[in-house]
């Protein structure tokens, strides 16, 4: 018999099962599970990821991290978030389950804007801002009473004609009906806003004769740059049959130099010329190359130059970039950049930092009176949101007109973070690649506090970082290794950075309470030093800098203190500029060549991989194509290839997949139905080579393939290669779309090493140790020193204090960004750098016990 007394207590007991139901739900709600991840490299893991922390994902190059960062939670996500809509289309990773997931949102490192014409002002949105304020307030001179009147205070009226709108306005003065400047006619990316010369670039290409023909040479020593081999036979013959057909005398093998005025006028110019006409007016051209048809050398560079839409690195060499004369360099054209609002311009705008454009807004802002207040709050209140966002991620240096092509990865995924950093949004999961890329030890700090807010916001913060000062700062650390590629994919610590340094399995714990060698002594260098006087590009003041031959240099300082200015403009850009009084460089031509290799390396095409790239791919072909068997079926190497038809699938058309656009989604991709992924037809995989097919080659890892081709002298020096400079771990067949920026850069470096055997380099390079551990940037000074005692210079923009505390030779640019930078703080030693005061990058080398 159950008693009153015995119900109570057992309504009891169920109520404290029920909360302690409800607790357990709770703490099992506040992580993320994911469980059995078999995607990439990843070994069948398994891991809780705390909710509403500061997580870092760390380990080696190659380890995972990034697979399981992007490939698996921010692909699963994704897809669980789709499918609670009601859609599909994006692909589970391999894994078992993952629970308790949100939205996340993704911030990279790439995906920038190539197009010169992107301005940080366009990519933000803040010019259009500024262009509709403009539109509302523009003040301008009536064309008929010559008074300046405002956009403001005048009557406007709106005429449709054949289905377009076109805006009106009527003088405030005299009543004089006027077009109205709009938003468009401030936009230098329209026709009506476009300055006519230059076309909204602000630029003008001209070519440097002096570049393009050298005339102390004669045309078969080699003159002309760009004719080569056969082609500059076939040039000279198709010129002196010019000459015959003129009646000029043809003598070979003398300097162009000595050529007569027309003999000149024909060669530069061509046949069809003005000048050659006036001085042969009785002579018609000739129709025929065989009767002298000579399209001359300006005009054939103009026409390569339009043939590659003005993206040729090859012909850079001939051309300059001029101011355009007409705008000079403002973009707009006459009209609207002669429109002001608080009698200041929009090109004058757009060359403010951030930091001043916003006092100016403010003080704008001020001034208006309720009218004008009424017509322009939105767009002011939207201003300043969006400022300050990016002020807060510590880019108030950057001006509106800066091109987003110029930014470096770590300043561009800032400009994305910005954005972020505004919303509302809270339960939201933040997976970041290297936030700290391009930041100088200083400014880290800012952006450690960003990530907290962002945390702190109610949001799951996971980055995939190397930097200790970031995983300091973490609320949980995951190590992923032990080692790259088939030797990684484990999680190997977890927990704090103090946890993982007493963890035995952790390499990043090993590596941090692993005693450091500190370095005493330096090379001297050659004795010979590229020299840079009077830099004034951008924010450098007038600076003079020399750089020792023979040793590795570390050009350091804050974000925007001018180190790429210095390097990657004025430096590396000396051959191919005129040399004015200032932004002097002497000392390269001591050089056979200078590579430059910056964070955007490679173009980056999805029919493009390390394979193709770094030429190994033409020799395993050559490879395949010769083996009996192929010869039997008919093979060739081509068809071993997947960019040619014969023998790749030609559904995916050798891709191996086939692309769905998900529209407002990142596109996915599904394995191709005919082939199953194979990218090749049956008949070309049946071929094999020491029992691996071709498909099965591009599917080795760099380090396995080594192994494969030994016995192949030219395969294994490019496979040897790329394992130095650290991407052992990469599939031969890895697309270069799904590269890293700092993978992007090292495949680079080392395309430049196999194709320049045995030539005396000047190596520039924008922080090569992006996306490198620790442990990998040590590797890699190992090849930076073999480089440079083989008899090259290599100078690197640098942040990492392993690259720095190695150098020969350290020039630190500051004190601070922007216009208060550009600089020399210092020049040395890093021993004698850590005992300069005046440098904020001598704070962070001091060497830890």
């Amino acid at each position: 018999m159950i008693t009153g007394r015995m119900l109570v207590f057992t309504a009891g007991i169920k109520r404290v099962l029920h909360n302690s139901r409800r607790e357990t739900r709770r703490d099992f709600m506040s992580d993320i599970i994911v469980s059995g991840v078999r995607e990439g490299n990843l070994k069948d893991i398994s891991l809780k990821i705390p909710r509403e922390k500061l997580i870092v994902f760390t380990g080696l190059s190659g380890s995972g991290k990034t697979t399981l960062a992007i490939d698996v939670i921010f692909q699963e996500c994704q897809r669980q978030y789709l499918e609670a809509m009601g859609l599909q289309g994006i692909n589970k990773p391999k894994i078992d389950f993952m629970r308790n997931v949100s939205p996340a949102v993704m911030i990279t490192q790439t995906d920038a804007n190539k197009n010169p014409r992107s301005t940080v002002g366009t990519m933000t949105d803040i010019y259009t801002d500024l262009r509709m304020i403009y539109e509302k307030l523009g003040v301008r001179v009536c064309p008929n009473c010559g008074e300046a009147v405002s956009a403001a205070e005048c009557k406007e009226e709106v005429e449709k004609s054949d289905g377009n709108f076109k805006v009106f306005m009527y003088c405030s003065r005299c009543d004089y009906r006027m077009d109205k400047l709009t938003r468009t006619h401030f936009s230098y990316n329209t026709r009506e806003g476009a300055c006519v010369t230059c076309e909204g670039l602000g630029k003008v290409l001209t070519i440097n004769k002096g570049h393009a023909v050298h005339e102390a040479l004669s045309l078969e020593d080699g003159a002309v740059g760009f004719w080569e081999q056969n082609y500059k036979e076939y040039q000279i013959a198709c010129l002196y049959n010019a000459f015959r057909h003129y009646g000029i005398p043809v003598k070979a093998n003398i300097p162009v130099a000595d050529f007569s005025d027309s003999q000149k006028s024909m060669l530069y110019n061509g046949v069809e010329s003005e000048d050659v006409k006036k001085a042969f007016p009785g002579i018609r051209p000739p129709k025929t190359v065989a009767a002298g048809r000579f399209e001359g050398v300006l005009p054939a560079l103009w026409r390569r130059m339009s043939d590659k839409g003005g993206d040729a690195k090859q012909l850079n060499a001939y051309f300059d970039f001029d101011i355009c004369p007409d705008c000079g360099g403002e973009r707009l054209g006459d009209l609207s950049r002669s429109a002001t609002v608080g009698n200041t311009r929009l090109p004058e705008i757009s060359m403010l930092s951030l930091e001043d454009l916003y006092a100016w807004i403010r003080n704008l802002e001020g001034s208006l009176n309720e009218a004008a207040l009424s017509l322009t709050e939105s767009y002011l209140l939207d201003l300043k949101t969006k400022i300050r966002r990016i002020l807060n991620v510590g880019l108030g240096y950057l001006s509106l007109d800066r091109q987003t092509i110029t930014l470096s990865g770590g300043e561009l995924q800032r400009v994305k973070l910005a954005a972020a950093l505004d919303s509302d949004l809270t339960g939201i999961i933040y997976i970041m690649d290297e936030p700290t890329i391009g930041l100088h030890p200083k400014d880290t700090e800012g952006m450690t506090a960003i990530l907290r807010k962002l945390r702190d916001s109610g949001n799951t913060v996971i980055v995939i970082e190397h930097d200790t000062d970031i995983m300091r700062s973490a609320d949980y650390i995951v190590d992923i290794g032990p080692g790259s590629g088939k030797h990684g994919g484990e999680i190997i610590g977890m927990g704090t950075l103090e946890e993982l340094k007493r963890q035995d399995t952790s390499v990043t714990g090993g590596y941090l309470i692993k005693k450091k060698q500190v370095r005493k002594e330096f090379r001297k260098g050659t004795g010979d030093a590229i020299e840079i006087k009077n830099a004034n590009l951008y924010n450098l003041k007038n600076i003079d800098v020399s750089f020792p031959a023979g040793c590795l240099t570390a050009v350091t300082g804050v974000s925007g203190s001018g180190k790429s200015t210095l390097v990657f403009e004025v430096l590396a850009g000396a051959r191919s500029k005129k040399q004015t009084a200032a932004n002097i460089v002497s000392g390269t031509e001591r050089f056979d060549q200078i590579v430059t290799i910056e964070q955007s390396a490679i173009t980056r095409m999805k029919r493009s991989n390390v394979a193709t790239y770094s030429g190994v791919y033409a020799k395993i072909r050559k490879i395949f194509g010769g083996l009996k068997e192929a010869r039997y079926k008919g093979l060739s190497e081509r068809h071993f290839s997947f960019n040619t038809k014969g023998g790749r699938c030609e559904n995916c058309e050798g891709l191996g997949y086939i692309t769905s656009n998900m529209l407002f989604f990142k596109n996915t991709e599904a394995t191709c139905p005919v082939c199953g992924g194979n990218q090749f037809s049956g008949e070309v995989l049946s071929v094999k080579y020491n029992g691996y097919s071709i498909k099965d080659i591009l599917q080795m890892s760099v380090e396995d393939a080594r192994g494969t081709f030994g016995r192949h002298p030219g395969i294994e020096r490019i496979l040897k290669l790329l394992q130095d400079v650290g991407l052992g771990y990469l599939e031969l067949g890895q697309t270069l779309t799904t590269l890293s920026g700092g993978e992007g850069q090292r495949l680079k470096l080392a395309k430049e090493l196999i194709d320049n055997t045995g030539k005396h380099s000047l190596y520039l390079m924008d922080e090569p140790t992006t996306g490198l551990h620790p442990v990998d940037v040590e590797n890699f000074l190992t090849l930076l020193n073999r480089m440079v005692d083989s008899g090259n210079t290599v100078i690197v923009v640098e942040h990492n204090q392993q690259v720095i505390q190695a150098a020969d030779w350290v020039i630190d640019l500051g004190p601070e960004g922007g216009n208060n930078g550009g600089q020399v703080v210092f020049a040395g030693t890093p021993c004698e750098l850590s005992g300069c005061k005046q440098s904020v990058t001598a704070k962070y080398i001091v060497p830890e016990d």
